[in-house]
């Protein structure tokens, strides 16, 4: 994330420099995105069929080389439009099997420790705390190294040598929690049974209630952050005369974030969840109600810093209640399905609030990405689905640990008592 963080700052300023086209860096973020997207719907097969760990591991080391590749290839040919498109596309497709493979690792890794309460929500609450601080510190990283050091596409080594730290991080974790559990064999040609366990996993989100309101409500919350980092509030300031508070609400969104996060983690087990739930979403209609109202720039501030406080927890209490509902047998794929919902959902949102914006006006835009936040919240807080976060559900999976460590040596046995920590989704709403 900190190497991305970093790409995130350098790469349009490099593209324009060398294209000299100010859509050109929009074109390579809507290419790349598309690619995630589609990636996504693949990924999990790759991490329910390969170890997890090994899956990490190599997505990062090749995505250590398809950055690394980009001086390389300025020096023998030079960069055009074409290049930054084919390296950011292989790029992009590479990160999307890793991402997906971390993320399943956190809970096996957790189920390998002692059992405590709430520990689950302490390590998804502390992982998505870490997260914001490095979307918040990546892109001032890059910013100030090309201050220092002047726009060179060398400065993107600095990137792949995150992703080869982030590799020789995974090298050191327990190989058990990277087990794949057993699967049933189905009949068929290797590409019926992908495309049926494909099927299979999407029939399971979309059937179960939790899931599906777990995936919708995080689907609409990245495409209103988005909307409003990058449409929004660049308007908004620039029409202001500050651009300037552009970054600074960025920032206070990040801070929020942190902040509310490290709270969750904090008071995880003491405070129940679903009062972190309420307040969250209580949080996040008011703090889209003072942005979208755009009544004065400290007031839009205030509202970004209330939205990134209240829903860093909603985040958290949305990927525990994901972990204890998807199966480890099917998690890569359920994981791969989340994803391609999420980096779809901002192309829903972002081109009509600019219509809505460029005919009835900014504040409208507003108005409509503020009325969006709302429906969600109420249409959640309302929701059978979200009413009893703190008891286990009676149509629950069952524990996975004797099935994704089995026939390895020394693994944690099982709990008798049900309450053996699942895998686990953190659900980051920044895009």
């Amino acid at each position: 994330m900190l190497g991305q963080g970093i790409a995130s700052a350098v790469l349009p300023l490099l593209v324009l420099e060398r294209t000299g086209d100010v859509l050109a860096a929009g074109l390579l973020a809507t290419v790349s995105t598309a690619a995630s997207a589609g990636t996504g719907l693949v990924s999990g097969l790759v991490v329910d069929r390969i170890d997890r760990r090994t899956v990490s591991i190599v997505a990062d080391l090749l995505a250590a080389l398809s950055v690394a590749a980009l001086p390389v290839v300025d020096a023998v040919a030079g960069l055009n439009m074409t290049a930054f498109l084919v390296l950011g596309v292989i790029g992009a497709v590479i990160r999307v099997p890793g991402m997906t493979a971390r993320e399943a690792l956190l809970p096996a890794l957790a189920r390998l420790g002692p059992v405590t309460a709430g520990r689950m929500d302490r390590l998804i609450a502390t992982r998505e705390t870490v997260g914001n601080v490095l979307l918040l510190a990546g892109p001032g990283l890059g910013g100030l190294l090309v201050g220092v050091f002047g726009l060179s596409p060398a400065l993107l080594l600095t990137t792949a040598a995150t992703s080869m730290l982030a590799a020789c991080s995974t090298v050191v974790l327990d190989p058990r929690a990277g087990v794949v559990p057993p699967r049933t064999a189905t009949a068929g040609s290797p590409a019926r049974r992908a495309v049926a366990d494909l099927a299979t996993s999407w029939r399971f989100l979309i059937s179960d209630p939790l899931l599906r309101g777990a995936t919708l409500v995080s689907a609409v919350l990245v495409a209103v952050l988005s909307s409003l980092q990058t449409t929004l509030m660049p308007a908004y300031f620039t029409g202001a005369g500050l651009p300037g508070f552009t970054g600074l609400t960025l920032s206070a969104l990040a801070a929020g974030s942190i902040a509310g996060s490290a709270l969750y983690a904090v008071t995880s087990g003491r405070v129940r969840r679903r009062t972190w739930f309420v307040l969250g979403m209580l949080g996040i209609l008011a703090g889209f109600a003072a942005v979208g109202s755009m009544a004065a720039p400290w007031i839009v501030l205030g509202g970004a810093m209330l939205v990134g406080f209240t829903n860093a927890p909603v985040s958290a209490v949305l990927g525990v209640l994901t972990v204890e509902a998807t199966p480890d047998a099917m998690r890569g794929r359920v994981l791969g399905a989340q994803n391609t919902v999420m980096l779809g959902a901002p192309a829903l949102t972002s081109a009509p609030l600019a219509a809505i914006a460029a005919t009835a006006g900014l504040p409208a835009a507003g108005a409509a990405l503020a009325g969006l936040a709302a429906l969600t919240a109420v249409v959640a807080l309302a929701a059978p689905a979200f009413r009893s976060l703190d008891t286990a559900r009676p149509d629950a999976p069952p524990a996975a640990p004797p099935v994704a460590l089995a026939g390895v040596t020394g693994a944690a046995p099982a709990r008798a008592d049900g309450d053996e920590p699942t895998p686990s989704r953190t659900r980051t709403t920044h895009p």
